[in-house]
């Protein structure tokens, strides 16, 4: 081990970017950081998961960590009963052995968990917002009220790079985006986590379709998919559109005529705003029978007003069966 002078600093000189600082003492002299910290520091001992323990035992944060390629299976870091969690904020854990380690609770916000191996390792309750999750192993893992964050690290640099104007930067991190949203979705559905695997299907999605020009036929469909369902995720968005979709071709008959008896109802400028609103109510009734293909006959539509019903009459029945297919999907999850 380098030894200290005593002109130079005898603490860690790591910050985390909370401001939180390093008190560990010097573990090289070159590079001025803790053994924690150092990223030339040998971690392969068989001892570092005891170390490591007895280090978060201590009540310190574990912020910014190197261990890249650490062997730290059954690491056991269990939030204890009475105690805040244990913060391992920022930390590098690269291609790093956690298989069947104990971490209810962690907060691994903002880490490197890049191909990490967490397979049957308990992560419920993790903090995971901001982290790199690409490639990372966990099959098997315990992900029961994991905090995912908003969006997956790749998604928010792809934002970040099409606001810059580098498109071919923006589309390889779209890329890795869906990527790491497809692994975490196959794992939430051989789990039975319906939410998780509906929210990671849908970012998947949606990092598909912006991986395609702006102006392609492939992005405005996919655009329509999920404002109209969410991708098949959000039953409640298929009746929001269907109501949408009766009061615009409502609006629509209220214009162009229906008949009634023998009358023609329109708007009509001259009447009262009594008279159009019983007018509109008529056609809010044809356009819901319409929409639902009931066709009771009492009211028919009048001039081009034929064309909206026969219209609106394909996209009720689309849209019927549509919410009877999403609605099963998230039933039978």
């Amino acid at each position: 081990m380098t030894s200290v002078s005593e002109s130079t600093p005898c603490h860690c000189r790591y910050t985390s970017p909370e401001g939180h600082s390093c008190t560990n003492p010097l573990h090289n002299n070159d590079s001025q950081l803790c053994f924690w910290h150092d990223p030339g520091a040998d971690k392969s001992g068989d001892d570092l998961c005891d170390r490591l323990e007895a280090y978060a035992a201590t009540g310190q944060p574990m912020d910014g960590f190197v261990l890249r390629h650490a062997n730290l299976e059954q690491l056991n870091l269990n939030r204890l009963q009475g105690r805040d969690r244990y913060r391992m904020r920022y930390v590098d854990l690269y291609r790093a052995k956690l298989a069947r380690a104990h971490l209810y609770d962690i907060d691994l916000t903002g880490s490197n968990l890049m191909k990490s191996d967490f397979s049957w390792a308990n992560l419920n309750s993790a903090q995971l917002d901001g982290c790199n999750l690409l490639g990372v192993n966990l099959k098997n893992a315990r992900l029961e009220d994991v905090n995912w964050g908003k969006k997956v690290l790749q998604a928010a640099e792809a934002d970040r790079a099409n606001k810059a104007g580098d498109d071919a930067l923006a589309k390889s991190m779209y890329l890795e985006a869906e990527s790491v949203c497809r692994n975490i979705r196959r794992v939430a559905e051989q789990q039975g986590l319906v939410d998780t695997a509906g929210h990671f299907f849908q970012q998947e999605m949606k990092n598909r379709r912006n991986q395609f020009p702006l102006d392609s036929w492939q992005r405005a469909s996919s655009w329509l998919v999920d404002f109209v369902s969410g991708y098949g995720e959000r039953p409640l968005r298929v009746i929001t559109f269907s109501v949408m979709m009766i009061m615009v071709f409502a609006v629509a008959y209220f214009f162009t005529g229906v008949n009634y008896n023998g009358v023609d109802l329109f708007f009509d400028p001259h009447a009262s705003w009594l008279k159009n609103l019983q007018t509109f109510g008529y056609c809010a009734y044809f356009s819901v029978v319409t929409f639902t293909t009931l066709g009771y006959g009492d009211i028919v539509p009048v001039s081009s007003a034929r064309a909206l019903a026969a219209l609106e009459a394909f996209g009720g029945s689309f849209m019927i069966a549509l919410f009877v297919v999403v609605f099963v999907k998230k039933m039978t999850r």
